[in-house]
């Protein structure tokens, strides 16, 4: 079997149970515009997306007499004030899996192309401090999922190549970003990302804990 050295999670929908949260934001912001999202809206357009691409979509489809800019602010200044109050929650078997990679001695990572604060506010919530050894959000890069760019200075930053390593998405963008960066993939379909085309990653998985399974049936990880 092949041996890989790093583990790299994606935050939001992989490691925390966010989208609904993230939803439940943009329906907000848009209803003082007079939009109407609904949640089968938000889960086939924008579940998965980058914020400033969404303000993009968003601005586009319902021609907003606003630049995207405005949108971006507003979700930025909804996701601080729900961070300042609580965490989002982990997501089944999350706990479980970054505890078994870590005791097989794997390099892990979060790789996100959100924002740093939400990833932050995870991992002093849940007690993860000094398991990661690099953190990659939407901040660090010029070009966010879908492109491979923070994939690319994940594995810079754990000092391994793109084939050791293995990233663990929930999104298309996701997949697409580690598929473009040479990082071996695989995805899990949840409620909000059922919909998404996940066909390039190697397996789909219905739960972390699946995923966790196969990637330790199928791969030597780490040093253990």
């Amino acid at each position: 079997m092949k041996k890989i050295k790093a583990i790299l999670f994606d935050h939001d929908g992989t490691l925390v149970d966010s989208e609904y949260v993230h939803y439940e934001m943009w329906a907000t912001i848009l209803k003082s515009y007079g939009i109407n999202l609904t949640e089968s809206d938000y889960i086939h357009n924008y579940a998965g997306i980058p914020t400033p691409t969404n303000a993009v979509l968003i601005v586009e489809k319902y021609a907003l007499k606003i630049p995207p800019s405005y949108l971006i602010k507003s979700k930025a200044s909804a996701t601080e004030s729900f961070l300042q109050k609580q965490a989002f929650p982990l997501m089944a078997g999350a706990q479980d899996s970054i505890g078994f990679f870590k005791e097989k001695e794997a390099k892990l990572a979060i790789v996100t192309g959100a924002g740093r604060e939400g990833v932050d506010v995870t991992i002093n919530s849940n007690d993860l401090h000094n398991i990661f050894q690099t953190i990659v959000s939407g901040d660090d890069v010029a070009n966010s999922k879908p492109f491979p760019d923070c994939y690319l200075l994940a594995a810079k930053n754990l000092g391994v190549d793109v084939s050791e390593c293995i990233a663990i998405e929930d999104s298309e963008n996701g997949v697409k970003a580690a598929v473009s960066a040479g990082v071996p993939c695989v995805s899990i379909a949840t409620p909000m990302s059922i919909h998404h085309d996940l066909s390039q990653s190697m397996k789909t998985f219905k739960n972390l804990n699946d995923a966790t399974l196969w990637i330790t049936e199928n791969y030597i990880v780490g040093n253990a």
